[in-house]
């Protein structure tokens, strides 16, 4: 999403067996490896996600967009399943919050991006080197669509230096722990491993060659993920009947020109690229999600109510909540 304003309501094929060791593990080793870094005397906020083998949470770790706040960080979801930590788009300030909600700082199991926009990738570099650097040493799996071999190989040029002297200096970084296993995908079943299958879904994002919303099938849950998309009937079908829905949005009633240059193009912008709340609530009452979380907030100052209202008045009668950072469901 390349917009402008916005703000982030409460309630709560694995690719190798060393990859599913060190994520077990780093939930163990993430406390001990953080307060080292952050020093005496700090919060322990470092506490691992207690975890039955197969139950699935949906936490959201960002819920913003491209206008900076500090409340809500870039756009990203993590589905953790048990010990395994599944996490959709790396927007800004995604390893803050993954260290904040108790997540491996040693890195997910897999990495998920809708698309390559900005305010989705930016957390990219720091998921990759933050993660090493906390103590992961096998391949980071990252699926995306394509371009996204090139984005990884460009940003380990430019921290070349970074790695250079943290594998040679007193450091002593794990060789090769900073590499990224790059899968460019298609429409489909991109990820099937011990119960957890990721189906990618493309979606329709304005001039993007590619974009994808994601459905995660988990032994106990179903979560859609619509990533930036306009209204998106193949997204409609895949949600259908899902326990979860986490949908981007922007208040239909607030769009109008905004003064700036190009502003003029700011409703068609919207139009092309998004899903008012007024869309959604209908896409959400032919889906029929157990549970709508509105997420990636365009608010242009509406408030929750307005929000609330619109999807309403779109149709959908069901439960909804106004995601916020560090939240569960």
């Amino acid at each position: 999403m390349d917009g402008h304003r916005g703000r982030g309501d409460a309630v709560t094929r694995l690719p190798s067996l060393p990859l599913a060791v060190v994520t077990a593990a780093s939930l163990v080793v993430a406390a001990s490896l953080a307060a080292a870094m952050r020093g005496p005397g700090a919060t322990a906020q470092y506490r691992a996600l207690p975890a039955p083998p197969d139950s699935t949470v949906v936490v959201l770790l960002g819920t913003g967009m491209p206008r900076p706040d500090p409340d809500a960080s870039g756009p990203a979801t993590a589905v953790v399943v048990g010990r395994r930590v599944f996490l959709f788009d790396a927007g800004p300030g995604v390893m803050r919050r993954m260290a904040a909600a108790g997540l491996p700082i040693t890195g997910p199991t897999a990495l998920f991006l809708t698309h390559l926009h900005s305010d989705h990738t930016l957390g990219y570099p720091d998921l990759i080197f933050t993660s090493w650097v906390m103590g992961r040493r096998a391949p980071l799996p990252a699926y995306g669509p394509r371009g996204l071999r090139r984005m990884t190989d460009r940003i380990l040029a430019a921290w070349n230096e970074d790695i250079r002297a943290r594998t040679d200096g007193l450091e002593h970084g794990t060789p090769g722990g900073w590499r990224v296993a790059v899968h460019e995908i298609r429409p489909g079943v991109v990820y099937d491993s011990a119960g957890v299958r990721v189906t990618a879904i493309p979606v329709p994002h304005g001039n993007w060659a590619a974009a994808f919303g994601y459905r995660i099938d988990t032994p106990d849950r179903s979560v859609v993920i619509s990533g930036d998309t306009r209204p998106s009937e193949a997204l409609a079908a895949a949600a259908r009947g899902v326990d979860v829905l986490v949908h981007e949005v922007y208040p239909e009633a607030r769009v109008a020109p905004e003064r700036r240059p190009g502003g003029e193009d700011w409703p068609r912008y919207l139009r092309e690229y998004h899903t008012s709340d007024v869309e959604l609530g209908r896409l959400a009452a032919r889906a029929q999600p157990r549970l709508l979380i509105l997420t990636h907030l365009v608010r242009m100052r509406a408030t929750d109510e307005e929000l609330l209202a619109g999807v309403r008045a779109g149709g959908f009668t069901g439960r909804i909540v106004i995601g916020r950072d560090l939240e569960r469901y």
